[in-house]
């Protein structure tokens, strides 16, 4: 189970670095709403990305009058997402393959129990259609 508590925190982290890639000036709440997670629980993961050195926090005007923040990529943020990126992909593939099969097992399991039915409710083997005995 923490395997795969660990690999929902891997994918959660990715899905953090790929949106501040795109909007790094979007605030926590944003993100938070964007990828479906709390605030608390996307507070908690800046956090670890940013003690790990993935993410830093730089200010930048939003007007003359306010200070905005943005959350910047570290070029080690930028290395780290392209692994992430890699690892990600490859366990998505391996996932849609392992489904595929399923579907496709299924569907032929499906097919046997239609063809199986539909043989026994042939006209030709049923009373009811006037083909019975005499």
């Amino acid at each position: 189970m923490s395997s795969r508590r660990s690999q929902q925190e891997d994918d959660l982290h990715f899905r953090v670095l790929r949106q501040l890639q795109d909007k790094p000036d979007a605030s926590e709440r944003e993100l938070a709403a964007m990828l479906g997670v709390s605030n608390g629980k996307l507070h908690y993961c800046m956090k670890a990305l940013m003690e790990k050195g993935l993410v830093k926090l730089g200010n930048f005007a939003r007007s003359k009058h306010h200070l905005g923040y943005a959350y910047l990529l570290t070029p080690a943020g930028i290395a780290q997402k392209g692994r992430m990126t890699a690892s990600f992909l490859k366990r998505k593939m391996a996932e849609y393959e392992t489904l595929r099969a399923e579907i496709t097992a299924l569907q032929s399991e499906m097919a046997r129990e239609d063809g199986s039915q539909a043989r026994r409710r042939t006209p030709w083997n049923s009373e009811e259609a006037g083909h019975g005995p005499e």
